[in-house]
């Protein structure tokens, strides 16, 4: 592992459902230092991904191929995981109440932004 890496020895989860951004943000972020789980293509499948495992942190998809993440947002929130959303809607998508605060990013992710928002997820921990 990069000790130099920002973002170093994070464990993030990644769930995107689209093949090629999937990949392209977990390689950013393990070139950024991060233990990446996944990239998990649906709320289920990142489920079952995460059962037993602890997480720093984890960056939601909002559509799923029409499924939406906020299931696993709330999953996560229980565990006290922090979470950053990336959409691909403009602001008038709907958030139930409990996420409208939360971080969210427009897709295509800028990479500096992405790596500013997971940041604070060790900030979290403390």
């Amino acid at each position: 592992m990069n000790k130099s890496a920002p973002l170093s020895g994070l464990r993030i989860l990644v769930v995107e459902d689209s093949f090629l951004v999937a990949l392209d943000l977990s390689d950013e972020l393990t070139d950024a230092g991060c233990d990446v789980v996944g990239p998990a293509p649906s709320v289920k499948q990142a489920l079952k991904q995460i059962d037993g495992i602890e997480l720093d942190g984890a960056v939601l998809d909002v559509n799923l191929q029409g499924e939406r993440s906020f299931p696993l947002a709330e999953h996560l929130a229980a565990r006290d995981v922090p979470f950053v959303f990336l959409t691909g809607y403009d602001s008038t998508t709907v958030f139930p109440d409990q996420f409208r605060d939360s971080p969210r990013l427009s897709k295509p992710v800028d990479t500096r932004l992405l790596f500013e928002a997971i940041s604070r997820f060790s900030q979290h921990k403390l």
